[in-house]
């Protein structure tokens, strides 16, 4: 993570966040979002993501992890403006988890394109920017969130870079006896194949 970058004081960004928030939250195409995110399901293949949430089932945990994947886009879209476009600056880090969900909500391209245009809101995701696994407790994100939405996030999808790291450990192990390498990233010659 550059420790160069220069981001607005946490509350500025807080107010701005939620004020963002509740204007996409009132386009017209706003629940259309959300149920084409649901709907997402049966490409959301995350070997390392939603696998570090403890028994997450796609037909229970997509309705309460939308809104944070939400909240986290609303601070990026924050931070992005009150730095006049700085897209590094504004790819604050986020909890594993919720990454994925932003993954499925940038899917819908086209809506969200249309939900940009009428807001005026830019959505700010760029995987080459993305502190992946570095979420953690106390830092700029957790302080806006707090500041936005009060203190109380859902610790099912938002937990630190320390307990990060240990589930992924954790699921790396029960992924290799199978022939799952590197996270999904590579797999044993014959693995799609059946017996």
């Amino acid at each position: 993570m550059d420790i160069n970058l220069i981001r607005p004081a946490p509350e500025k960004a807080a107010e701005l966040a939620r004020e963002m928030l509740a204007i996409i939250e009132a386009d017209p195409e706003f629940d259309r979002l959300r149920t084409a995110c649901a709907k997402y399901d049966e490409d959301w293949t995350s070997f390392m993501g939603y696998a570090l949430v403890d028994g997450f089932d796609i037909a229970k945990d997509t309705e309460p992890l939308f809104p944070e994947a939400m909240r986290a886009m609303a601070i990026k879209s924050a931070v992005y403006e009150l730095t006049d476009g700085d897209e590094a600056a504004a790819e604050v880090p986020v909890a594993v988890p919720v990454d994925e969900m932003i993954h499925a909500l940038a899917a819908q391209f086209t809506v969200l394109s249309r939900i940009q245009d009428r807001t005026g809101i830019k959505f700010v995701h760029a995987t080459d920017r993305e502190a992946i696994g570095q979420w953690d407790y106390g830092d700029y994100t957790h302080q806006v969130y707090r500041a936005a939405w009060g203190p109380t996030m859902n610790e099912r999808y938002w937990f630190g870079k320390e307990e990060t790291a240990m589930r992924r450990k954790a699921v790396t192990a029960k992924y290799e006896p199978m022939g799952i390498l590197d996270g999904g990233r590579r797999f044993v010659p014959g693995f799609a194949k059946a017996s």
